[in-house]
């Protein structure tokens, strides 16, 4: 009988996955950037201007497609940078006509993108990151933790893709947001380079009073965007009027206390002349009491300040339930009652993946799963 041989087990080795390269984005460039880039390659700076023409105003789609400019150039442009980083996985319409994006990025994450309409125009939401770390207990954002900064191009094309939409029905992205998936604050470089270029009147030309920068309250960065002296709206969300009840919802507020967070607000508005307005989740028997109302209006009735407050979204993630119609209003008239300014958001896109990273969570569970 032939005997059998066994050969020796071996243990696998575990191949570190390397992390994909992402290739520059075009978009992350300024004029000033771009016209340096110009020169180090050998061409000419005004050059820049055209290049900011097809990419902002014919928003086209391919270098190719620049035909003011010569062969040897595209190919170079071609070489160096990426001109679509993102590409659509999913897209929900509502019957409000609320549009909700999910992109692709380079490496296989992918992001949401938001498309608002109001009576005053189009205002799109954006995401700064790939899932989140600050770990808000009622968001769908942070399922799966932070996986990644998103470069500033990939911020603006966010914006560029969302137009193009637009474009079709003639007409424009009017404001800006940024509220998607993502700590802004935590991302502070690559938003500030997004903030200047879609501002900039060679590119999308969206003024700064149309844009609204939100954050959970990382509080030494709100001292420094209160120094770079803006015009853009600034939100914070609050969601709490204590330490404790905060801390529970939001546990950035172990690092950040909330009398350190409004001794920063305080500073940005006296820094800058600008209120800022508090971002006020209602969560049915978390934070909505018109007991807690008052304790609000006790916080922050000298600040130059606006409330928004905000029906939350189920998440079914997530145990918190949306707070009731009369509750809302009735804590809406407690906080008018008490001479704070506020209003309630309109709610949109409820008949689809409406909370932020919900759709994130639906279709990438790989991405979100802990």
């Amino acid at each position: 009988m032939e005997q059998e041989i066994l050969k020796p087990v071996t243990e696998k080795k575990r191949v570190k996955k390397e992390k994909p390269v992402l290739q520059e984005s075009i978009y992350s460039l300024l004029p000033k950037d771009l016209e340096q880039w110009l020169k180090d390659n050998g061409e000419k700076s005004f050059r820049a201007k055209q290049i900011f023409d097809w990419l902002y105003v014919k928003r086209v789609g391919s270098f190719e497609e620049m035909s003011n400019l010569s062969k040897g150039l595209r190919d170079k442009l071609a070489a160096s940078f990426a001109l679509s980083t993102l590409s659509t996985l999913v897209k929900q319409e509502s019957k409000d006509g609320t549009i909700k994006f999910l992109f692709q990025l380079q490496d296989g994450y992918s992001i949401e993108t938001v498309l608002m309409r109001h009576d005053y125009g189009n205002s799109i939401c954006v995401t700064t990151q790939v899932g989140c770390r600050i770990g808000c207990t009622f968001c769908a954002s942070t399922l799966g933790g932070l996986k990644r900064h998103l470069l500033a191009g990939e911020i603006v094309e966010q914006v560029v893709k969302v137009q193009r939409q637009l474009d079709e029905l003639d007409e424009r992205v009017s404001s800006v947001v940024i509220m998607g998936i993502g700590e802004p604050f935590d991302n502070y470089d690559n938003m500030m380079q997004f903030l200047r270029i879609i501002n900039h009147d060679q590119s999308l030309n969206i003024g700064a009073r149309h844009i609204t920068v939100s954050t959970s309250g990382i509080v030494p960065k709100i001292y420094k965007f209160a120094d770079e002296e803006l015009q853009i709206n600034f939100a914070v969300s609050l969601h709490a009027p204590n330490q404790e009840a905060r801390q529970k919802l939001m546990p950035i507020a172990k690092a950040y206390k909330l009398n350190e967070l409004l001794d920063a607000v305080k500073y940005y508005t006296e820094k800058t002349g600008r209120r800022v307005s508090f971002e006020y989740g209602l969560m049915s028997g978390q934070n909505d009491s018109t007991d807690v109302a008052n304790e609000l209006a006790d916080l922050i009735k000298d600040i130059k300040c606006h409330v928004n407050l905000i029906p939350i979204n189920y998440v079914p993630e997530r145990d918190y339930v949306r707070t009731s119609r009369s509750s809302i209003f009735a804590f809406e008239r407690t906080l008018k009652d008490r001479g704070i300014n506020v209003t309630i958001r309109r709610e949109q896109g409820s008949d689809i993946a409406a909370a932020c990273g919900q759709l994130r969570a639906q279709e990438r569970e790989e991405e979100t799963a802990h």
